[in-house]
């Protein structure tokens, strides 16, 4: 590739080195800023399970489907709650919302009304996310990387304040208001926070950079359902400020965005100032020369130039991007449709269905190997590579559901099939963290150049936004009719990502922008030529 192999990923010692002297205090504290929006992600994907029942039984009182006295640690059954609908084992028929004798029509279909309001409140935070996240591209260029994402805050303090203030209104509206406009900041900021991380990251550091986004995801998740506890913020009293606690974290962002420098990227690219992507690069790299990234970055400037700015429209029509696009949106659709949402949004309904007795402690459990396996992730990122882990943690995926499944249908022949349905749902969760969970949010930035980067980062967070409104939306539907068969469905997808994966998914561990690239301009060049290509270089350069 000519001056290009000065680029690629240097051997083993000279990678060491650069990890040391490239993880400089600036580069920590600019990511640790950014991925800050992923922790508020997080937390709302986690917030809205633990206070399930409390929440509902509150939006009972307010439409009038249960007497204003009954509380959801009240008197309706004999152990003092309101039973929730779809929270009974499978296999029964208890479970429905208690009512007095004297039922009348409207109160016989409550059930369903809480279902939908439920539902709402769950999915229209990916709602918002669908909306704006087409919009990434535009104001990330528009402002740059760093102002964007210091806008977009005040859509999440707005969004935070709405449900923070829920009981001095309609409680079931503002929460959902407060949901989708929290979503609206999330689909930005899942876009923004991406680009700006990849950007300023080096190339031997962007993989275990880029992993924590993920970690940042499940830091607030486990943390939100520690919070959710009913005797922390998971109660009659607390639940608004549990639900807009994430605006502290909107706060912090904000004021230490005004210390983080720029992408140079960015600057020298799009804006073409040379002089402020130097001082951006010195800053992110320390004492190191700044003139290889430079030369690099002038190269991508060249093609970006070459290739003019690149629209979604250009990014589905172009032959060129066709292969891409598909990679970076299947692997958004796998990382939603694998199940895992339908863990994070109602494992404590799981958990009960499954006979757990304290099943918000067995959601907080998964939250914590959640947290432990990203962590994990970040240092077999840079060593596995990308698609090995990714096609280890589908296959794992799938044999996990499949077991889940078994679990759950012995469940009322066999009460140690409870054992085999947690065990199941752990090894689940771990097997999503090892790849589809991380992976999918920082390869669409390496498998783009900097000129469709912007248009494919937005149609992949439309679709991975889509799929987990489609699925927050239509989960508990499908649970209630299909009951413990229901991630069938989920292993039969998880089947379809693999053989997609391990057919279409190349290695992009190690490797620039421009080779990436290259790779896609070659039609019909398999994935795993491209691995054979990687071994064969380093054997050269052994």
């Amino acid at each position: 590739m000519g001056q290009g192999t000065l680029l690629l990923p240097p051997a083993l010692p000279y990678r060491a080195e650069l990890r040391l002297t490239h993880l400089t205090g600036t580069l920590v504290l600019s990511v640790f800023t950014a991925v800050l929006g992923f922790f508020q992600y997080g937390y709302s994907l986690g917030v809205i399970n633990a206070p399930q029942k409390v929440i509902e039984a509150h939006y009972s009182r307010v439409l009038g489907i249960v007497p204003p006295d009954r509380h959801a640690t009240g008197a309706a059954g004999e152990d003092g709650t309101v039973p929730i609908p779809g929270t009974e084992p499978w296999g029964t028929t208890a479970g429905t919302l208690a009512s007095p004798a004297d039922t009348s029509g409207d109160l016989a279909a409550s059930p369903h009304v809480l279902t939908m309001y439920w539902s709402l409140s769950v999915s229209m935070f990916a709602v918002g996310g669908m909306v704006s996240s087409f919009t990434v591209g535009w104001i990330g260029d528009r402002l740059g990387r760093v102002k964007a994402m210091l806008v977009v805050n005040v859509l999440s303090i707005t969004g935070n304040l709405l449900m923070g203030l829920a009981k001095f209104g309609p409680s079931h509206m503002l929460i959902i208001a407060g949901r989708a406009v929290t979503g609206l900041y999330c689909g930005l900021s899942s876009g923004l926070v991406p680009m700006y991380v990849s950007e300023v990251s080096p190339t031997a550091l962007r993989g275990a950079l880029g992993t924590l986004h993920q970690l940042a995801i499940v830091t607030g998740i486990l943390i939100s359902q520690v919070l959710g506890l009913d005797f922390l913020l998971g109660n009659d009293e607390m639940w608004p400020l549990l639900l807009g606690l994430s605006g502290v974290a909107a706060l912090l962002q904000f004021f230490l965005l005004l210390l983080c420098p720029e992408s140079p990227r960015y600057l020298y690219i799009k804006l073409g100032k040379v002089e402020e992507a130097k001082k951006s690069l010195k800053r992110l790299r320390g004492n190191c020369d700044p003139m290889k990234e430079i030369a690099e970055m002038e190269k991508e400037k060249q093609e970006a130039a070459s290739e003019k700015k690149v629209s979604i429209r250009q990014l589905f029509t172009s032959s060129k991007y066709r292969q891409a696009v598909i990679v970076a949106l299947m692997v958004q659709i796998s990382q939603q449709f694998s199940g895992i949402n339908a863990i994070f949004y109602y494992s404590t309904n799981i958990f009960e269905r499954a006979g757990v007795d304290q099943p918000v402690y067995a959601t907080i459990g998964v939250g914590v190997v959640n947290t432990v396996f990203t962590v994990i992730s970040v240092f077999l990122v840079e060593k596995a590579g990308r698609r090995s882990l990714f096609l280890a943690g589908l296959m794992g995926m799938l044999i996990s559901a499949m077991a889940m499944t078994v679990g759950l249908v012995l469940l009322s022949q066999f009460t140690w099939m409870s054992y085999v349905s947690m065990v199941a749902i752990f090894l689940f969760v771990i097997f999503f963290e090892v790849g589809p969970g991380p992976i999918p949010w920082f390869i669409v930035a390496e498998l783009f150049s900097q000129g469709p980067r912007p248009a494919a980062i937005a149609v992949a967070g439309f679709c991975n936004w889509a799929c987990n409104f489609i699925v927050g939306m239509c989960f508990q539907y499908i649970a209630d009719l299909c009951g413990p068969y229901v991630f069938v469905i989920f292993a039969a997808l998880l089947l379809v990502f693999f053989l997609f994966a391990y057919f279409k998914v190349p290695e992009t561990k190690g490797k620039s922008f421009e080779e990436i690239a290259a790779v896609f301009r070659r039609k019909k060049f398999p994935a795993k030529a491209m691995i054979e290509l990687e071994d064969l270089r380093g054997s050269e350069e052994a």
